[in-house]
């Protein structure tokens, strides 16, 4: 069993930690803790891939860790905030696998943008989240119920992953996921339910693109807008409206 979409997020529920430097160190704080939990099992409820539950084993991020250790950033929610933006908070001055998870310390930058986010930090209403594709997992289709897995959904084992980036945040992507895995389709899929989303899309792609998306982007040639749930397949025109309608507007202005 597979699924087609890697580009995964997963919530850590349990607040990261920071402390200060020592006195003969420089100014700034050290951000610790395990952004990931081994052998716990999550129930993943998507939209897009469905419904099943998600371990992580121990040792999934030990290749990652060792191979691309300087190409993993430190960002607060994942670079979406509108203040921070995708300005890394720190350097991952230590990246390691344990008895519980991935375990990390962050020499945090000395600048406004992470001195803004210490004192929510530092009150313990934060938690972690990563980002990461999946390179290796192993699936098992139970026929028993267990006290784990009521439901016998089936149960996928990552054992190995490219990790791009962690950090903290304070809700995961979607509400109703916090402690669970959102594949980055999912955001995606949502995103095209907002007209202002599409309406700059269209900006950089043109109309015809855009309409092409809706109508024939999803895997297997299925309409994306069909795809829409609550009913959204309807809106599919009237996003399509709002991108015309935008473009001819800024082709307006620059007449």
């Amino acid at each position: 069993m597979t699924h087609p979409i890697d580009n995964l997020v997963r919530m850590n529920l349990a607040p990261i930690e920071m402390r200060a430097k020592a006195a003969d160190e420089s100014n700034g704080s050290t951000l610790f803790g395990h952004f990931a939990v081994y052998d716990t099992w999550t129930e993943i409820k998507s939209w897009w891939e469905g419904d099943f539950l998600e371990r992580i084993a121990p040792g999934a991020f030990d290749r990652t860790f060792a191979e691309r250790a300087g190409q993993i950033r430190v960002l607060y929610d994942h670079g979406h905030d509108p203040s921070v933006g995708n300005k890394p908070l720190g350097t991952p001055d230590v990246l390691r696998s344990d008895k519980t998870g991935a375990y990390y310390e962050v020499g945090l930058f000395d600048t406004d943008y992470v001195r803004e986010l210490k004192p929510a930090i530092e009150a313990g209403q934060m938690g972690a989240s990563f980002r990461f594709s999946v390179v290796g997992e192993s699936w098992n289709e139970p026929t028993k119920a267990t006290a784990s897995n009521p439901a016998k959904l089936p149960e996928r084992t990552i054992t190995d992953v490219n990790l791009y980036e962690f950090g903290p945040v304070t809700f995961g992507a979607y509400a109703e996921a916090t402690s669970g895995l959102r594949s980055g389709t999912d955001e995606w899929m949502r995103s095209l339910q907002d007209p202002l989303f599409v309406a700059r899309l269209t900006e950089r792609l043109g109309a015809n693109v855009v309409s092409k998306i809706l109508t024939n982007g999803a895997p297997d040639g299925q309409p994306i807008a069909s795809l829409l749930p609550d009913g959204h397949g309807s809106a599919r025109g009237r996003l399509v409206t709002a991108a015309r309608t935008r473009t001819l507007a800024l082709k307006g202005n620059h007449r």
